[in-house]
């Protein structure tokens, strides 16, 4: 018998792990580069954001544009995707202001 994940488990699978949701964060007002964010998210280890940032590719939540310059630089913005789930993340801050 196949279980069917339900709607949670498949958002979770998106979005991986805390550092996930703290990258969004991060994005939503902008596109950033990588030592930005990590200089922004308090206690992220750079093999973490690494991890973090190629997981949130793979799903479709955010871009990656690699510019020709020496060194490359690379930047991170907020897919179509990543930026419907803003809505949710604005609702979780909103529950952990009256609840946390």
């Amino acid at each position: 018998m196949q279980v069917i994940p339900c709607s949670i488990e498949k958002v979770l699978d998106i979005i991986g792990n805390k550092w996930s949701f703290l990258v969004l964060r991060e994005l939503y007002p902008g596109t950033k580069r990588f030592n930005e964010l990590r200089r922004s998210i308090d206690g992220i280890s750079p093999n973490a954001l690494t991890n973090t940032l190629k997981h949130l590719e793979n799903k479709g939540m955010i871009n990656r544009n690699a510019i020709p310059t020496v060194p490359v630089t690379v930047e991170y913005s907020v897919t179509e995707k990543g930026e419907s789930f803003h809505k949710v993340l604005k609702e979780m801050k909103k529950w952990g202001a009256e609840w946390g």
